[in-house]
């Protein structure tokens, strides 16, 4: 497993279309997943220690940003052929075993990561209300193992700001995890 980091946020860029086949057998689209406020874009996927750490903490944001008007959408690239943990039926069961408040989608040919430029898991791209990115860090300072209950929430602030502002903060700290696992 390689260790990476994601590079900076380039801000303002558009977010990229998508229709892609969710756990729940229906097909999501950027259009159908975006909130009222914006969007936030997250590679994951089942078998990564980085996002194992950080998966409760990641369902308790995400579920109090969509209440603030901001949805999220979880997207799994990596080759399942190389981690069966992260095949179609494992997604759809780590979703409903753990309740996911976001559609999880499986980008089979992994087009759609190439094209936002993810690199790791997990990925976050936050996008407000114009789908312009606004964030590109991480969670928390969680990384193999999940940080103290009491850590500053760096994406769920900065997605806060994001609602509030139509902007992300100009200080963002870089998401570490698994390389994106390659066909």
């Amino acid at each position: 497993m390689v260790s990476t980091q994601t590079p900076i946020c380039n801000f303002n860029t558009p977010a990229f279309d998508f229709e892609l086949m969710g756990v729940d057998g229906q097909l999501h689209t950027l259009e159908s997943c975006k909130g009222e406020k914006g969007l936030l874009v997250m590679f994951i996927c089942n078998h990564c220690p980085y996002v194992k750490a950080i998966i409760d903490r990641i369902i308790r944001d995400t579920a109090k940003l969509k209440e603030m008007g901001l949805n999220t959408v979880a997207i799994m690239s990596n080759n399942p052929d190389e981690y069966k943990d992260d095949s179609f039926a494992n997604m759809q069961k780590i979703s409903e075993e753990m309740s996911f408040p976001f559609p999880y989608l499986i980008d089979e040919t992994q087009e759609i990561a190439r094209a936002y430029g993810a690199v790791c898991t997990p990925d976050f791209f936050g996008y407000n209300a114009n789908l312009e990115l606004q964030y590109r860090g991480r969670l928390d300072a969680s990384r193999k193992e999940s940080a103290a209950k009491d850590v500053k929430r760096d994406l769920f602030d900065a997605m806060s700001q994001v609602i509030k502002t139509n902007q992300g903060p100009l200080d963002q700290i870089p998401s570490m995890g698994c390389s994106i696992k390659w066909y």
